[in-house]
């Protein structure tokens, strides 16, 4: 996981608790994992909002389209 072994986390865990407190800890999980979840959810909307895909009904208009300049051509 990142490169990082249970001494490095164990390490990193206690130096959070001794910066916040174990009290303060459960306040920053939840605080952390909100921003998580809305990061994900924005992400997902926007991703929504960049459908590139064209629809069936474009398809249909550029294929019509492409015949009628292959009968032009002709």
């Amino acid at each position: 996981m990142f490169g990082l072994g249970t001494q490095e986390l164990l390490i990193i865990l206690v130096i959070v608790m001794v910066i916040f407190g174990a009290g303060k800890l459960p306040q920053i999980g939840e605080g952390m994992g909100k921003a998580i979840k809305n990061f994900k959810k924005s992400a997902k909307e926007a991703e929504d909002a960049i459908d590139i895909t064209p629809d069936e009904d474009e398809k249909a208009e550029n294929k019509d389209e492409e015949k009628k300049d292959e009968n032009k051509k002709a």
